[in-house]
Parts: structure tokens; sequence; C-alpha cells
């Protein structure tokens, strides 16, 4: 009888199997399914997989990926910009390791596109053919290495967290001169989806799926021999536990690309967490973003020094939600000595926003010669600001040499503008990387207009006027890419604060509005030393804004950012979570409504804090009144010790004395004065009121002490 049973599932189950296979391999040939990918039980249609597996595939560069419906292995669309960056990185870091040793690099579209971008006439073609000709016959023509094809000397790359491989098989299909793509995930099923997506590209000669712990993986290929070339890391959240096996693992010179995704920690709102992650303390400020940048760059060669090793930056970007950034790691214990001169730490004033870098190491002597080092003497600022005199925070250390290798940049942002359509987003990545060209390298952290402005409450002035001042004053300025209205600049804080206050000249703010204790007020009762020139010069226009790049891209979708994380069978949780982001859309926006709706909503609002809330008592609100108010006494008779009343009466001053004692509330309206207001404080003898047009709702709960005798509820409120 169990034999029988066991046959029947058997011949039952087999259909399924079968068509399975069949929904997993579409778009392929006929036939029985690849071998490979049914190897050590891993295939789709293994004993874990469910009988019906619904797969979306998508198209992303040269690359056709499938994967579930459901989350269970991680995609996010956003990422396409992130991904195509990266080849245009790897390509050119490719052309420049390759090109040592004697191998060009083809991609596809980049020769033709560069004959029409550079215009060259019949003749000068006919010169250029006869070259070529001439090369070919003497037999001198250089190695080449193409896409899709091995290099036995090219790039050994690695993908630590490759979820369904799309980034290392664009590698294989896009980038030439590689020797090997590990596509690595600790996850059974992202590893299974990378074998399938694999053979669905037909890149198994250059693609070896690897199912590991990316830490152990990498811990594993310390030895000289064994390193990567690239290190790729792309992470759900924090790259911090990686970050030591990832430099240890690439060669000499190698490419280390690193994305952080949890900007709410590099960004300060938690600077504790931020610590323990990087090793650095986040501030907030108007230039979080280009911080978090230097904050990771200084964890990055934190973690190298240990090993006597330091990074080089090549490309840091912020876009979107995360941080990316594109570093060279190199061995040297002299080179390791100066990483302290390279780190600062960053005070900030809390009041005007000014920070003040202070270097933790200090490097002295004649370049060429024996340079000495030693501790750097501090710190920079008083303990009051001296603009607007309040306190400092301090932050760090950061990363305080330049972010970007301009050389490097230059090549990247020449290939992608010769060859506009080898990416999807090749107009954004060329309107980033120029405004990147234009930044000052050697001034860390921006200010912005907002931020100038709002702090002493004036109009905000044009980017163009603000940057002509300066250019006008002699200082240098510039753009940001992590930052629409950043300012960077090597003038002064006080330079800064004395053209505003010119420009407040301009357009005079309300002193009279304005505390004494302000920063507002501070800044502005100093007479400006700089006379700020506003008059606008032609260099204040970069030469990006003035082409129109798209440096500053808008979201284009709604929900547009992280997606959550991976999951098993994660489609029903998927939609949960899409329902709830859409209810919380919006949370702090209330619908319009006139003022009899909202007279009507407040009065049927609930008390939290007492059980039974009874009608209101109008009370009249008189603005010169001096006599005290009366209650009516009726609503009070018909209380019982303990129970709750809702009153309403101007803000004045009490005196704790009676016999009825008045408990403040729950809820407080501001009338125009926007006083401030006391709501624990037991209610009283009421008196003029020290703050007119302020009117405070209370609910008051009626006690009666036994020792005493009873309230007399036709006298006034706190005279019985």
């Amino acid at each position: 009888m169990q034999r029988s049973i066991v046959l029947w599932l058997s011949l039952t189950l087999r259909p399924t199997r079968v068509l399975c296979t069949a929904r997993f391999f579409e778009g392929q040939s006929p036939g029985l399914p690849n071998p490979a990918a049914m190897e050590n039980g891993t295939g789709p249609c293994g004993e874990e997989c469910p009988r019906e597996v619904q797969e979306t595939t998508i198209t992303e560069g040269a690359a056709k990926i499938a994967f579930p419906s459901a989350n269970e292995v991680f995609y996010n669309p956003v990422q396409e910009f992130n991904r195509d960056l990266t080849c245009a990185v790897i390509t050119e870091f490719a052309r420049i390791q390759l090109g040592a040793k004697g191998i060009q690099i083809k991609v596809p579209g980049e020769k033709d596109t560069q004959k029409v971008v550079v215009d060259l006439s019949e003749q000068e073609e006919e010169k250029v053919e006869l070259k070529e000709n001439e090369n070919l016959a003497s037999g001198d023509q250089p190695r080449t290495a193409a896409v899709g094809e091995i290099c036995e000397e090219g790039l050994h790359v690695l993908e630590g967290l490759a979820a369904s491989g799309l980034r290392s098989i664009r590698f294989a299909l896009e980038v030439p001169g590689l020797r090997s793509v590990v596509a690595n995930d600790t996850s059974a099923r992202a590893v299974d989806l990378i074998r399938r997506n694999v053979q669905l590209n037909d890149v198994a000669h250059l693609v070896q799926p690897s199912q590991a712990d990316a830490r152990m993986l990498m811990y594993q290929h310390q030895r000289v021999s064994e390193r990567f070339d690239v290190i790729d890391l792309d992470p759900y959240g924090s790259p911090a536990p990686f970050l030591d096996a990832a430099v240890q693992a690439v060669s000499e010179g190698g490419l280390l690309c690193v994305t952080c995704t949890d900007m709410a920690v590099l960004a300060g709102n938690s600077g504790e967490t931020c610590y323990s992650k990087y090793g650095a303390m986040a501030l907030k400020s108007r230039a979080c973003h280009e911080m978090a940048l230097r904050i990771v760059l200084h964890s990055l060669d934190l973690r190298a020094n240990c090993y006597q090793r330091f990074v080089v930056p090549l490309l840091s970007i912020s876009a979107d939600f995360y941080v990316r950034v594109f570093v060279r790691v190199f061995t040297g214990q002299a080179k390791v000595k100066a990483s302290a001169s390279k780190q600062a730490l960053v005070f900030q004033c809390v009041g005007c926003g000014a920070y003040h870098l202070q270097r933790l190491g200090k490097a002295s002597g004649v370049p060429g010669s024996r340079v000495k080092f030693s501790a750097a003497c501090g710190p920079p600022v008083t303990p009051e600001c001296e603009h607007c005199g309040q306190r400092h925070q301090l932050g760090g250390p950061v990363w305080a040499e330049p972010i970007h290798d301009l050389d490097f940049v230059g090549r990247v942002l020449e290939a992608v503008s010769a060859n506009p359509g080898r990416f999807h987003t090749s107009e954004r990545i060329r309107g980033v990387l120029s405004v990147i060209t234009e930044e000052l390298p050697d001034v860390p952290l921006y200010y912005t207009l907002d931020q100038l402005s709002s702090t002493i409450h004036c109009n905000t002035p044009s980017l163009l006027q603000l940057r002509s001042a300066l250019l006008h004053a002699d200082f240098r300025v510039s753009l940001s890419h992590a930052c629409k209205n950043a300012v960077k600049t090597d003038a002064p804080a006080s330079a800064l604060w004395d053209i505003m206050r010119c420009w407040e000249k301009e357009c005079p703010v309300k002193r009279e509005r304005l505390s004494e204790t302000s920063p507002a007020f501070r800044i502005l009762s100093v007479e400006p030393r700089l006379q700020a020139n506003f008059t606008i010069r032609e260099d204040a226009n970069p030469s990006s804004r003035q082409r129109g790049l798209k440096r500053f891209q808008a979201n284009p979708e709604a929900n547009w950012g992280p997606r959550p994380r991976a999951r098993p069978g994660g489609k029903a949780a998927d939609e949960a979570m899409e329902e709830r982001r859409r209810l919380l859309q919006n949370k702090r926006k209330e619908p319009p409504e006139d003022a009899a709706q909202r007279a009507a909503r407040l009065k049927t609002f609930p008390c939290k804090r007492f059980k039974e809330v009874r009608s209101l008592l109008p009370f009249p609100h008189d603005r010169t009144c001096e006599s005290p108010l009366w209650a009516t006494g009726r609503e009070l008779g018909e209380l019982e010790p303990g129970k709750c009343l809702g009153v309403g009466f101007p803000f004045q001053e009490r005196n704790p004395s009676g016999a009825a004692e008045l408990r403040a509330g729950v809820h407080t309206h501001h009338l125009p004065t926007r006083a401030p207001v006391n709501a624990g404080t037991s209610a009283a003898t009421p008196t003029a009121p020290r703050h007119p047009g302020f009117l405070l709702m209370l609910s008051l709960t009626v006690q009666r002490p036994p020792t005493r005798a009873p309230v007399d509820l036709g006298m006034p409120l706190g005279q019985a």
C-alpha cells in the first residue's frame, strides 16, 4: 500500500516538474534543461522550489535577467545609474591597467562615435586607414581585448553581494579586458538565480557563481597571487562588516568600489551608530552628503592602515539615497605615515553653521626630501562662535584631502561623451561628472544659499549674485554635485557673513523682531568690513549650468528610493509594504478645511488623559478684562468628584489656594501671540491676562477634599 502511494505521487508530480523547467528556461532552444543549472540540487525545479514559480524578465544594458516576482532576491531598478557608472569606471581602469602591459581594449561603438565627434575630413580618414594598413603589414599591431572574451592578463573581478547577478553579467557583456568575474552571494536562492542568468546570457566562460560569506571569501584571497583586481561591494545597508576583508583582498593598485545606503546614519541622525560602524561622528548639517562621502573614505583608509596600506580616491558620488566611492588601494609604510595628516575633525557652530577643520596630524618638510610628521596644534575655534556666540559641535574624523582624481574623472567623462549610446543613463553621468570636474578639489564641505539667508532671516540671493560677490572679492567658488544650492568656496566664514551683511542692507530685515541672543541679531549687529559687489559676472555661471546638463535628477517615479530587503516568498509582504507606504505618504499634510469644519473637529477631539469629557464652557475673552471670569455653576454642580470638564479661558496668573483644584489637561491652542504655556499648573484665582490674545483650552478635574467645606458654586473660580 505504501509503495503504491509513493508511485502515485511521483507520477503526479512529474508533469509539474517539466512545466516548471520550461518556465525557467523560457526563451531558450527547446529540449532538455541545461545539466549545469541542475547540479547539486540547485536547479530551478528542486524540492525547495514552489510548484508554480512566477518570474519577471528585465533587460538592462546588454544583460537580460530573470528574477522572481516575489521579492526572494533583491533587485532595485533605481540603481541603474550606479551600475552604468561602475561599468564606465571599470572600463577606464582596465584601459589604464592593460595599457601598461601593451594591451588595448575595444569598446563597442567607441571608435565609430569618436570619428563622428572629431569630424575628420576624407583626406584625414584616408591617412588613418593607410597608417592602420602599414601597422598590419609590419606586424606591430598591439594586442587587443574585446568585450565578452577572456583576457589572460586581464582583471580578476569579485562582486561580493551579487543577488541576481545582474552587475556581474553586465561586467562580462560590457567591460573588455576581463579574465574572470566571481558572482558571490550567501543565499542559495540567489546563487541558483545567478546560475540560470549566467546560462541565459551565455557568459559561463567569464562569470563564476559562488555561494559563500563575502567576508570569508575575501579573507581566503589575502595572498598576493590570489587577490582580486576589482572588488565591488553593494550591500543592503552598511558595508562596514566587509571593509576589513576588502582592503586585504584587493591587489596592489586594485580598484575597490563601495556603496553605502545607510544615509540616515551617515547624515547625522545617529552619530553614535555612525561611530560604531565607520569610526567617525556624523553631524547634521547642510553639507551632510559630502561629509558622508568623507566619513566612508576615512573608514576605508583607517582599515587599510592596519595592514600598511592606504587608499587613493578616484571618484566619490552622492546620488539619490546612497553614496558610492571608487578608490585604489596601495601598500607602503612611508605613505601610511601621512594618513593622519589626511584626516580632520570638524568644528561646526550650532547657530550659524560655520565650520572649521582641524587636521589630526601635521606633515612638514620640502617636497622630494624627508618629511617630518607630528601632532597638529589646535583647536581652530574659540569656545563660542566668533560670529554668533553659539557653541560648537565636534564631528569626524573625516577625509580632508580631495575626494576625486580629476584626471581620471576627465577620462571617464570623455569616454561616456564620445559613446553616449552605450548606457541608458549616459546623459545623467555626463551631467554629474561635469559638475565634479568643476568642483574645487582642495575645499572640503560647503554652505548652501538657504542656510546663509535663513540664519539672518533675509531674502535669498540668487546663485549667480552670491557667486559673483565671492569672485569680485578674489575668492574661488564652485558648485557641488552633492547639493543643488551648494556654495563651495575657499572664502572664510567671516567673508561670507560680510557678504550676507551687505546683502541684508539691500533687503533689510526688521531688527525689532530679532531676539538679542539670536544668531541673526549678533551677526547683523556687526558692520561689514568687506564691501560686496553683486554685479553678475560672466564666469559666475558654470559651464555645466550654461549647457543645461542633467546635473540633479528629479525623482522619476513614486516611492523612489531603497527597496525592501529580500525575503523568501516575499510577494505578499511586498504588497503589504507598498500599501503601508501609500498610506503613510504625506501623512503630515492635513486636507484643506474651513473654519467651521475645524471647530467641529476640535470639539469632538478625544481626550487621551481622562475617560469622560464634558462640553466646553463658553467663557468670554476680553483683552482688557481685569475682573474675574465666572463659571456656570450648573455645569460644575453636575460633576461628581473626580470627573472631567473641558474649560476654555485666557491664560492668566493663578493662585493655588482654594477648595477646588483645577488641573491642566491636554489641549492648547495658540492665537497670534504664540506665547508659551505651562499646562501643568493648577488653576485658581484668575487675574488680568499677562499675554492678551492667548486662549488656553484645559481639561479640568474637580476634587473636593473631605476635610474642607464644600465649594460654593455661585462664587468666581478660585475664590471658593
